[in-house]
């Protein structure tokens, strides 16, 4: 898997560029709920793509390529996995997980990192592509040089995920109401699931 993405690692870059407005309208989803304030971290973090612009400091993922990028775009980037996070427990605000939850081996043990990393009532926030979406039913057929790998995850499914791995107060966001060549400005979010093919979960950790 890493291979894929140190392999990729500009052309998965530059999908951004070249689909500029999906992920304007996916970073303004994302930013309705991400804390204003806090110390986050970002697993999966890539190429620094969501974190630069969402004023996350701190980044982990397993491609080295790909932290190149990161950290030329001011993110303090650490080489590793979400299954074992190299960092102290209750050590961040919140905890983001873009698109890539989809392509670890353990989600679980990942949201239980998570959880483990975060302050009291710490905040989680994940972008899934919904499996059951029309976006979702799109890439599962395409095959994509990196969504061939995929796991997709429908909504309930995640929630469900969270619950288990101690989150609560669960809310979310949809955006992508049209196939992403048909998207030629900033689409704005709304609350809930089911129309969208980019939803954004949040979670608060839970007592225990």
């Amino acid at each position: 898997m890493t291979n894929i993405f140190d392999h990729y690692v500009r052309r998965y870059d530059e999908w951004y560029d070249k689909n500029k407005f999906v992920y304007l309208s996916e970073l303004k989803a994302i930013k309705k709920a991400l804390p204003k304030k806090g110390k986050g971290l970002e697993i999966g973090v890539g190429t620094g793509r969501f974190a630069k612009p969402l004023g996350i400091k701190f980044g982990i993922d397993p491609s080295k390529s790909m932290l190149n990028f990161a950290a030329k775009r001011g993110i303090s980037v650490r080489v590793g996995n979400g299954e074992k996070l190299p960092y102290a427990s209750s050590s961040f605000d919140y905890v983001a997980i873009i698109i890539a939850l989809c392509f670890v081996k353990d989600p679980y043990s990942v949201l239980a990192q998570a959880r483990r990393v975060l302050k009291k009532r710490g905040k989680i926030i994940i972008g899934i592509v919904d499996k059951d979406s029309f976006l979702g039913r799109f890439y599962r057929k395409k095959k994509s040089v990196f969504y061939k790998y995929a796991y997709f995850f429908g909504v309930s499914e995640l929630v469900n995920l969270l619950k288990e791995a101690g989150f609560n107060r669960v809310s979310c966001r949809q955006t992508i109401f049209n196939a992403v060549d048909k998207i030629h400005s900033v689409e704005k979010p709304c609350l809930g699931f089911g129309k969208g093919g980019f939803v954004v979960v949040s979670a608060r950790k839970g007592l225990r």
